[in-house]
């Protein structure tokens, strides 16, 4: 797409306003694109924007476009102490407060969403939780529109939601009416937070919970919030995402993680998504994680 046509566009995404300089052929492409951003939407380009629009590289696909802007995101979140997070966040229909969902790939943090909603629970942030993060605790201020789920697990844990068989393997469930994400108007403090780990014995339905020590959950903070720079380009010749991240950003999140590490404890839940529901919602409606004594595990 070198030496095409460019185009301004403005990306706002949770009260930030980044103004772009994109190749024409691309800039179609960015509504779209923008869902699977935290609480982003394309905006009229404000006045004047073109000194200070940032130059996306030419040479991007769709996809290599869409990680470039996460990890834009990322560097320009951070500057307001609130962290990009691959999460699932979400909110009981009659409470004031969120939990957020953290675990890798595969995990299972979309398994255990769909048990919540199946509750009546509504989410906030589909994939990419925008999470403000502070010495006296956490709030959820945004997150991504896309609800992304693996075609194969829902099937298996979720027949009643009538999947095909056939079709991409990854698919976004955000378009039903009950699995819509709801955009926070206002901050949602953090209730809970729970490292997901789903295991597909059915004898473990029940699951266990422990508490997370607090170094180790510093640091599953640290990767959850670095996961939009951590993705693989699929033009080799293009940029390398860590780099947007410069040393002293690199320190102001340690610092944001470690005081979230510090304020809101996080536990561990394992079993099957109902199972983990079930705790995680009265962890909610009890303001605290607990489990019977064949249940925790230390």
């Amino acid at each position: 797409m070198a030496g095409q046509k460019r185009r301004l566009i403005a990306l706002r995404s949770g009260g930030r306003t980044l103004t772009l300089n994109v190749p024409g052929g691309m800039a179609p492409l960015m509504p779209r694109l923008a869902q699977r951003l935290p609480d982003a939407v394309v905006e009229p380009v404000p006045p004047h924007a073109e000194a200070r629009a940032l130059r996306v590289p030419d040479g991007l696909t769709a996809e290599d476009l869409r990680r470039w802007l996460g990890a834009q995101l990322h560097r320009l979140h951070l500057e307001r102490d609130v962290l990009c997070v691959h999460a699932v966040c979400l909110q009981p229909a009659d409470g004031e407060r969120a939990v957020v969902l953290l675990g890798g790939h595969g995990a299972g943090k979309s398994l255990v969403a769909l048990g919540l909603v199946g509750r009546g629970w509504r989410v906030l942030a589909g994939d990419v939780a925008l999470v403000h993060g502070s010495g006296c605790g956490a709030a959820v201020v945004g997150g991504s529109a896309a609800f992304m789920v693996r075609r194969v697990p829902v099937r298996r844990w979720f027949p009643e939601l009538g999947l095909d068989a056939a079709g991409p393997p990854v698919i976004d469930l955000g378009l039903r009416e009950e699995l819509t994400v709801v955009a926070p108007a206002e901050p949602v403090p953090v209730a809970a937070v729970v490292l997901v780990d789903v295991d597909g014995d059915p004898a473990g339905a029940v699951g266990a919970v422990r508490r997370v020590d607090t170094h180790t959950t510093a640091t599953v903070w640290l990767r959850a919030s670095g996961h939009l720079l951590d993705r693989v380009l699929e033009n080799a010749e293009g940029p390398a995402l860590r780099e947007v991240e410069n040393a002293a950003a690199l320190r102001g999140r340690l610092s944001l993680v470690r005081s979230l590490a510090n304020a809101v404890p996080m536990r561990t839940m394992w079993g099957a998504p109902q199972g983990i529901a079930t705790r995680v919602e009265h962890a909610v409606t009890t303001r605290r994680i607990s489990g019977s004594a064949t249940g925790v595990r230390s």
